[in-house]
């Protein structure tokens, strides 16, 4: 039987790819506007997802169906508001405060003392990475990711009760166009300019994919095999990802305190993981020992 890829590993593999997708987003503002690059990047990502998934959307009960809609209502208000977001607020900072929403979540979700203090470290590594930018970017660009964090925060537990009850990437596909369709209004008039400028058509596709095919796959597909409060402290490691995309792909240099917030996250991250990785040995042991086959 196949083996899959450790949950861990296919959220760091999400993490990089959605920063790397936003650093080449943030390149198309000036010709589509953050709006009109949030509506191709999801209408791109909802078109190509159904077309390789082809959900089966006739055999859905109801509770999916408003599963996969609430799913596109927040990542609607989640990529508009944090791509207005990052127009001002430089792309580590912008995720730096970001982060506060699922981090927020992890702390309302922790049941094991350890976990807790994960959280914190994970904390301290994500106070400490906006540290330097954070007095001189816009109030209003913080705010404003701040209540994309919110989002984030909500993405992450509409996509664990999406993953529950759709299988496959189906499910994404509809809450991708649901997204697409809110934001349509919002981005029309930006998005418009590719009918000018056909090659922007190729970099929104790579975000859409990047961003959204790849990103959010591999997050529904981990949310699927761990809580969403370890899914969240593992999301710890989004600050240092954008702070590592800004310097490769935008330019912007890391100073010592981002350094320090990169090593905090890192051990926070790790942390976790294996705090989890130890819990489910000892549960195998466990049952072994009582003759229990069941899998854990």
């Amino acid at each position: 039987m196949r083996r899959e890829p450790p949950a861990p590993l296919l959220v760091l593999t999400a993490i990089a790819s959605v920063q790397v997708g936003s650093s080449i987003a943030h390149g198309l503002f000036d010709d589509l506007g953050a709006n009109g690059v949030t509506l191709l990047r999801l209408a791109l990502a909802a078109i190509i997802l159904a077309a390789v998934a082809r959900p089966r959307v006739r055999s859905w009960s109801r509770s999916a169906w408003l599963a996969a809609a609430l799913l596109g209502v927040v990542m609607a208000g989640m990529n508009l508001i944090f791509y207005q977001s990052i127009r001002t607020v430089p792309l580590g900072i912008a995720v730096t405060v970001e982060f506060l929403g699922p981090l927020l979540l992890a702390l309302v979700q922790t049941r094991r003392l350890i976990d807790l203090l994960w959280a914190l470290m994970a904390a301290a590594g994500v106070a400490l990475l906006g540290l330097d930018g954070g007095g001189t970017a816009p109030l209003g660009g913080l705010l404003l990711a701040f209540l994309a964090g919110l989002f984030w925060a909500g993405y992450i537990v509409c996509s664990a009760r999406l993953g529950s009850l759709v299988p496959g990437t189906g499910g994404l596909a509809v809450s991708l166009s649901v997204a697409a369709l809110i934001a349509l209004p919002f981005g029309a008039g930006g998005a418009a300019g590719v009918v000018e400028h056909p090659s922007l058509l190729i970099a929104a596709t790579a975000v859409a994919v990047l961003s959204s095919v790849l990103s959010y796959g591999l997050e529904i597909h981990a949310l699927r095999k761990i809580p969403t409060r370890v899914f969240g402290i593992l999301m710890s490691l989004e600050p240092a990802a954008a702070a590592v995309a800004g310097l490769i792909i935008l330019g912007q240099r890391l100073g010592g305190a981002e350094i320090v917030a990169l090593v905090l996250v890192t051990f926070a991250s790790a942390g976790v993981t294996l705090a989890r990785r130890e819990k489910a040995q000892k549960e195998v042991v466990l049952a072994e020992g009582s003759g229990d086959t069941r899998r854990t």
